[in-house]
C-alpha cells in the first residue's frame, strides 16, 4: 500500500492566516482582507483562539474588514469591490497605513489589485499590498511575506547607521502564543548590551520606528527559519547585516544570544563578559530558594518536547541546561523539506545549545504519540522494560491525551494553546527564564 502524506489536527492555518496574524498587530495599521467569506472568523479561533486566548484586537479577526467576494466577483472580477471596501473603511477605520492581504479567490482570477493600489496612493492614502493567497503555503511563509512586503513599501532608505539600534524580529504573533512577552524579555536582554531594539509588532512598536528601521546598525532574527528570507531582502534593499539567533529561554541561552549580538556588534569581550557575569549573578540568586526543594523532591524528568522549529529547540535547550533534565524526545512540528532541515540543524550547531537526543520532524499528532508510546511503553504492556519515568511533557495542547496516557506532567508552551490564558506571559531572557521554571515546576507538583 502507498502511503501518502496529510495533514492531521494542524498547527498552522495558511499563509493568509499568517500574514493578517502580523498585519493586525502592526502598530497604527488596518488590514484589509480580499478574500472569500469566511476566512478572518476562521482565523479568529484558530489563529488567535489558539494562542492563549487573545481572539480579538484593535483591528483582527472579528473586526477585520473583508471584501467577502462571492459568486458574482468570482465571475467578473473583485477590484469594484475591494475599491468599495477600502473607501468604507477608510471613513470608518482610524489607521496611519492600510494594507491589503490578497486570499485565494482574487489571486485565482486574477484582480490586478496593484493597479488599485496605484489609484488610491496618487490620491495620498497611505496603502500596501501583500499578495499571500492560502495556497502559498503556511502561516509561517504568511508572516515572512508579510515582512518582505513592509521592507520594500514601508521602510524609508538612509544612508546613516545608529550603532545603537537593532531590528528584531522572528517571532510570529500568535503562531508563538507568548509573542508580546517574549518581545518584553528580547528588549531586556538588548537593553543589557546598551542597545534600542525596534520592534515591528505589538505593544512597544512604532509605525516611525519601522519606516525609519533602515538606520539600524543590525537585523537580528531570532528564529533559525522565520524571517531568514525577509533579513536578506533587507540587506540587499537596505545594506543592513543580519545575524541568526536561536529563541533565549534561560540563562545559558541568554548568554549565547548576548555573546552573538556582542560580536556581530564588535563589543569587546571583557565588557560582555562583565554584563553577563552580573545578570547571572541576579538570575541565581532568584533561583536559589528553590533549590533545595527542587532537589529533594527529586525533581528531574524525562522530557518529551513538541513544538515548531524555535520552540522545539529553545525548550529543548532550557530542560537540559537550566534544569538538568533529560529531553529524550524533540519533535518539530513544521512541515518543511529537506534542505529547510538541514538548514535548521545547521543554524543549531552554529549558534550552540543542546542537540536533542533524538530529533524527528513530524506534524502529525497520532505519529507523534506513537514515537513517544516507543520510548515509553505503558506500564503492562512489555514484560520487561525500562520505564525511564517520571515523564514531562512540554508541547501544546493537542498533546494533553498523550501525557494523560504516559502519565506525564504536562505543561501548554507551544502553538496550540487552548488551555492558558496568555497576556504578557513570556520565556525569553533571564527573567522569562524564572518564569519558565515556575511554570514547570509548578506543572510537576500541581497534583500533591
Amino acid at each position: 500500500m502507498t502511503s501518502f502524506p496529510y495533514i492531521e489536527r494542524p498547527r498552522w492555518t495558511c499563509a493568509l492566516g499568517g500574514a493578517l496574524a502580523a498585519a493586525g498587530n502592526l502598530p497604527q495599521t488596518v488590514p484589509i482582507l480580499h478574500a472569500g467569506p469566511g476566512c478572518a472568523g476562521n482565523f479568529a479561533w484558530t489563529n488567535n483562539g489558539a494562542a492563549g486566548l487573545a481572539v480579538t484586537g484593535q483591528c483582527l479577526s472579528l473586526s477585520v474588514p473583508s471584501t467577502n467576494l462571492q459568486e458574482n466577483e468570482v465571475v467578473f472580477g473583485g477590484l469594484d469591490r475591494l475599491s468599495e471596501e477600502i473607501v468604507h473603511t477608510l471613513e470608518i477605520m482610524e489607521g496611519r497605513l492600510f494594507i491589503i492581504l490578497t486570499g485565494c479567490l482574487p489571486e485565482v482570477i486574477g484582480d490586478d489589485v496593484e493597479s488599485l493600489v496605484r489609484d488610491f496612493k496618487a490620491k495620498k492614502v497611505p496603502l500596501i499590498h501583500a499578495s499571500v493567497p492560502g495556497f502559498l503555503g503556511d502561516s509561517y511563509l504568511g508572516y515572512e511575506e508579510l515582512l518582505k512586503t513592509l521592507f520594500r513599501e514601508v521602510v524609508k532608505p538612509s544612508a546613516a547607521k545608529d550603532p545603537a539600534l537593532v531590528n528584531v524580529w522572528g517571532v510570529p504573533p500568535t503562531l508563538d502564543p507568548f509573542w508580546r512577552g517574549n518581545i518584553l524579555g528580547l528588549d531586556e536582554l538588548l537593553k543589557l548590551l546598551g542597545l534600542r531594539a525596534n520592534f515591528f509588532f505589538g505593544p512597544q512598536a512604532t509605525l516611525p520606528g519601522i519606516k525609519n528601521s533602515s538606520k539600524a546598525a543590525l537585523n537580528i532574527v531570532v528564529s533559525g527559519l522565520y524571517g531568514r528570507q525577509a533579513a536578506e531582502v533587507f540587506q540587499n534593499i537596505h545594506s543592513t547585516p543580519y545575524v541568526l539567533a536561536p529563541l533565549p529561554f534561560g540563562a545559558g541561552a541568554s548568554e549565547r544570544f548576548l555573546r552573538l549580538v556582542g560580536r556581530a556588534l564588535k563589543i569587546p569581550s571583557r565588557k560582555l563578559s562583565s554584563i553577563i557575569d552580573s545578570a547571572g549573578t541576579a538570575h541565581y540568586t532568584y533561583l536559589e530558594p528553590i533549590v533545595d526543594v527542587y532537589n529533594d523532591m527529586e525533581a528531574q524528568r524525562h522530557a518529551l518536547v513538541v513544538g515548531d522549529a524555535n520552540y522545539g529547540l529553545a525548550l529543548t535547550d532550557f530542560l537540559a541546561e537550566d534544569l538538568g533534565w533529560v529531553p529524550e524526545l524533540t519533535v518539530i512540528t513544521n512541515d518543511v523539506s529537506s534542505d529547510q532541515q538541514n538548514q535548521l540543524l545547521d543554524f543549531r550547531r552554529q549558534t550552540g545549545g543542546t542537540i536533542p537526543e533524538k530529533l524527528i520532524f513530524e506534524h502529525r499528532a497520532s505519529q507523534i504519540k506513537k514515537m513517544a508510546e516507543e520510548i515509553w511503553p505503558a506500564s503492562g504492556q512489555k514484560k520487561y522494560y525500562n520505564s525511564r519515568r517520571p515523564i514531562f511533557v512540554a508541547a501544546s495542547s493537542l498533546e494533553r491525551t498523550l501525557a494523560a496516557d504516559l502519565g506525564a506532567a504536562h505543561l501548554s508552551l507551544s502553538y496550540p494553546v487552548a488551555n492558558r490564558a496568555i497576556l504578557k506571559r513570556g520565556y525569553t531572557g533571564y527573567s522569562g527564564g524564572l518564569s519558565l521554571t515556575e511554570d514547570v515546576v509548578g506543572a510537576c507538583v500541581a497534583g500533591r
